[in-house]
């Protein structure tokens, strides 16, 4: 089947700096591609005014039963919990029911033990003057185990549905899981996008490192300082500080024989952002800020997107969105759309999600939903599995092949993608196809690996790669017009 594409030259200039974002903006009230005479096609921007209604967080939260203190090697991102490693820890720190960690990392830190209380310094020193990503979303803490069916069973567990708990269920289901060995990781979806964007932005060839950030909300536990030390060794600072009396939000993910995943989410006191002088001024200082989908399901976060996407406008920041999931987006879809519309300039989704934003039906193209979000929203990424994936601009859908590689584990995938599209952005990508291709070979990365993050030594290896090709590509686009393939 043949699509027509877009080939024309897509630029950013490399690297971002403010006055460059501070131009891009246009008056329109959606940003369009600038054809000047000498030069790749450029993004430009809008930009309106700012106000403020700070969200306040209801942070009464009941603790559930977690133990008073982690004990964790930093050789991996896991807690194995067993009631013997727990018994015979207690003799070292304190009658308390404590969990020992063995880790099987992700985030590739340094062989070093460390002990966390209530949780650590929220404030890393040096922090830098400008955030060339900030990301918006939940703050959760994955814990994931492989169980059998009769496990299930006993708990009351439908087999491969996602359910929201409160806090006695969580803390039934994991006292359930005492004796059985799982993982606990510094998880969501954007996490492994911004984790995977530092690690490529690390040790640039030319240039600064790439400084990456987040924002949400964790609470004064245990696991909330476990969040922030995992990103920060991660070289993502985690910025907003806990809320008092608050608890970090968690997600259990159980795994039977026949790979078909039971999740059961905890909002705790991740499900509210507060906004206030400390976050206008980050959003201020920030260059690309990416709002997490799952945040779209609470009404009162919902408002305080609106006025940190304002925010981000006014500075002259880029604004991406990620469509998360399918079942939040038809339940938010004016929401979703009211963002998208006014603030967006990259939308972030895989074909069913794309096709939900646009209301078509399980039989039209991947192709059809981006040429039509394209309208709407400046630069859109769909991602399509192994069949490869769409970058959307003003109408038209570039094809981009999948990178070749043998699956070992899917999850991931379209987080990892995002990385490679925000890095090419920033790193001055001379084409849709080179930063297309590049967000394709990351997620290939990460499909053939067990876990969701891109690991350091391949993060460096591809970003090597793509400054080469950024450096001796002989392509030029045809400026005058947008250039129109067949594929």
């Amino acid at each position: 089947m043949v699509e027509a594409t877009v080939m024309a030259a897509f630029s950013l200039v490399s690297p971002l700096s403010t006055p460059q974002l501070s131009n891009f903006r246009a008056s329109s009230p959606l940003f369009s591609l600038h054809y000047p005479s000498s030069s790749a096609p450029r993004l430009l921007i809008r930009s309106n005014n700012t106000f403020n209604n700070p969200c306040h967080v209801n942070s009464s939260f009941n603790y559930p039963p977690f133990p008073s203190r982690f004990l964790m090697s930093t050789t991996d991102d896991s807690f194995a919990r067993s009631s013997s490693s727990s018994s015979s820890s207690s003799s070292s720190t304190n009658s308390d029911d404590v969990y020992s960690s063995t880790i099987d990392d992700d985030d590739d830190d340094d062989d070093v033990g460390v002990v966390l209380d209530k949780f650590d310094d929220p404030t890393p020193p040096d922090l830098p003057d400008r955030w060339d990503v900030l990301g918006l979303g939940q703050a959760m803490v994955d814990f994931s185990g492989i169980v059998n069916d009769d496990f299930l069973m006993r708990l009351g567990l439908e087999k491969g549905t996602r359910k929201v708990v409160n806090h006695e269920e969580r803390g039934r289901v994991l006292q359930a899981m005492d004796g059985c060995s799982y993982k606990a990781a510094a998880g969501g979806s954007l996490s492994n996008t911004l984790v995977a964007l530092a690690r490529l932005g690390v040790h640039p060839i030319e240039g600064p490192a790439l400084n990456v950030a987040m924002a949400g909300s964790i609470g004064s536990d245990p696991l909330g300082g476990f969040y922030r030390t995992k990103l920060r060794r991660a070289n993502v600072n985690f910025l907003s500080p806990p809320v008092k009396d608050g608890t970090t939000g968690t997600v259990i993910v159980l795994t039977t024989s026949d790979a078909q995943r039971t999740m059961l989410a905890y909002q705790g006191t991740s499900s509210c952002i507060n906004y206030d002088s400390s976050m206008e001024s980050i959003i201020s200082k920030t260059n690309i800020l990416v709002v997490e989908g799952y945040l779209f399901e609470f009404p009162d976060t919902i408002k305080t997107i609106k006025k940190i996407c304002q925010v981000a406008r006014d500075s002259g920041a880029l604004v991406a969105v990620t469509a998360s999931d399918v079942t939040c987006i038809e339940t938010h879809y004016d929401d979703f759309w009211e963002i998208m519309e006014n603030y967006a300039d990259i939308v972030f989704a895989n074909s069913d999600e794309a096709r939900a934003f646009c209301h078509f039906t399980s039989e039209e193209s991947p192709v059809s939903s981006t040429q039509y979000l394209s309208h709407f929203v400046p630069l859109v990424s769909v991602t399509d599995g192994p069949r490869g994936s769409y970058i959307g601009v003003k109408g038209e859908a570039l094809y981009i092949p999948p990178s070749p590689c043998v699956p070992v584990d899917t999850c991931g995938a379209g987080d990892a993608y995002a990385s490679g599209i925000l890095y090419g952005l920033l790193r001055g990508a001379s084409d849709l196809k080179g930063m297309g291709t590049l967000a394709a070979r990351v997620a290939a990365v990460v499909v053939g690996q067990q876990g969701t993050r891109l690991r350091v030594q391949d993060a460096a290896r591809l970003a090597e790669s793509f400054e080469f090709n950024v450096e001796n590509s002989s392509l030029q686009a045809d400026v005058g017009s947008d250039q129109i393939s067949s594929l």
